[in-house]
């Protein structure tokens, strides 16, 4: 039941967007996949893991910003601790406070140049930020974050989601493909991603792409 006010907002925006603003017809497609694929982005961002039961029936901001934080955390794993600045930035994120989260990240990445996970989280950050778009500072925070640790997936995945927002499933389909061709068949990781890119693979084909 989590994906009915989802799914109320986005009718709601095309609705509004054709009848209030009267959006020419012609543009109506276009509007709706640009809908399709930003909600789509949202939700392919969680890991089934997680329990999928609304805390209420009103939508609350934080749970998608947990669900970030979380998705991020689950490439790292417990045995690597976040830094400190990390942990304060998680908690900036969690209220939705990007630039402030961003801020604090560049702290970290200033005293360990090499921390993969602070530079991760600095790119979504920096997406989130900016509502979406991936910045060049953002695609700089994740080209430094595979440097950093090349055998992790992370910043290859949420580029991924960077484009799936964005409006561009096929960049984003190529990423992951080329991620799967590429890791161990014993990635703890693989199952959840390979799920992910047949959600992606069934969408684009409804979407005619």
């Amino acid at each position: 039941m989590s994906w009915l006010p989802i799914i109320a907002l986005g009718v709601a925006a095309f609705i509004l967007a054709a009848f209030v603003f009267r959006l020419p017809k012609g543009g109506w497609t276009l509007f709706g996949a640009a809908l399709l694929f930003g909600l789509a982005g949202y939700a392919l961002q969680g890991f089934p893991g997680y329990a999928g039961a609304p805390k209420s029936a009103q939508p609350d901001a934080s749970e998608g910003n947990e669900i970030l934080i979380e998705a991020r955390r689950e490439f790292y794993g417990p045995q690597s601790t976040p830094s400190r600045f990390v942990t304060v930035a998680d908690a900036f994120a969690r209220k939705g406070q990007y630039e402030d989260a961003a801020n604090m990240l560049g702290n970290a990445v200033t005293e360990n140049p090499v921390d993969a996970e602070a530079w991760t989280a600095m790119g979504n950050a920096l997406v989130e930020h900016a509502e979406g778009s991936l910045t060049p500072a953002a695609l700089y925070a994740y080209s430094r974050a595979e440097r950093a640790d090349p055998g992790n997936p992370a910043p290859t995945y949420f580029l991924g989601i960077g484009f799936l927002r964005a409006g561009q499933p096929g960049r984003t389909r190529d990423l992951w493909l080329n991620l799967l061709e590429n890791s161990p068949e014993d990635a703890p990781w693989r199952a959840d991603l390979e799920l992910r890119l047949e959600r992606l693979e069934a969408l684009m084909t409804q979407m005619g792409q």
